[in-house]
């Protein structure tokens, strides 16, 4: 190649980078004004500032109260006993850190009607429609529920069972995003009436009301 060809072609290299290097020196540079975009990306947002009116609400506020049970970031671990059903040390609590009660035993008997009962049964024995439907199949490959009735269930804390259904066991799913965490405590406490239910003894009945059991 003859050498003012050459010459002429480093040169058009060494001014094809002048362009590049511009662009990146004005890309990491400071400036008083905002850089001008050929993509705008989500770099530039339009949004309200506080207590200034908001046309897409329809009180016109701007600034709301977080939805209820809204946990603060960095306080999860405080109240573990209640989202994740285990102490501070990890271990699974043993009682229900909610109030007991009727309104929470219906609140649990419907979820547990709703998510539970298909699989497990409205007894909490594990004969539920799709498992004796998975049974007349025969195919081999289904795992049959927990009979939630069962001593093993009844000795598990119950931490333990809000987990399982906070995470899923086996070829049970995680239901965290169907169940709320409080609703989930409303199963917990309608699955141990079941217990009661199922493994109740006379003495378990006040003395007024044995007489209706023709005790």
């Amino acid at each position: 190649m003859p050498r003012p060809i050459l010459y002429v072609l480093l040169v058009v290299v060494a001014l094809s980078l002048i362009p590049m290097a511009l662009i990146y020196r004005n890309n990491h540079s400071g400036k008083s004004h905002p850089r001008i975009q050929v993509v705008y990306d989500m770099d530039q947002q339009f949004y309200y500032k506080a207590q200034t009116e908001n046309p897409f609400f329809p009180d016109g506020v701007s600034m709301h109260k977080p939805p209820q049970g809204t946990v603060a970031r960095g306080m999860l671990a405080a109240d573990d006993a209640f989202f994740r059903g285990v102490a501070h040390d990890t271990t699974f609590v043993q009682d229900i850190p909610e109030k007991v009660d009727r309104k929470l035993l219906a609140r649990g008997q419907e979820r547990f009607g709703i998510y539970c009962a298909p699989c497990h049964g409205r007894s909490g024995n594990g004969n539920g429609i799709v498992n004796a439907r998975a049974q007349a199949l025969a195919e081999g490959t289904w795992t049959p529920p927990t009979d939630l009735t069962s001593q093993a269930v009844i000795d598990r804390p119950s931490g333990h069972i809000f987990n399982t259904i906070t995470k899923g066991i086996r070829n049970m799913p995680s239901y965290a995003a169907q169940i709320a965490p409080e609703d989930r405590w409303a199963v917990v406490a309608y699955v141990r009436a079941l217990q009661l239910s199922r493994n109740a003894k006379i003495d378990d009945v006040p003395v007024a009301d044995r007489a209706a059991l023709g005790r």
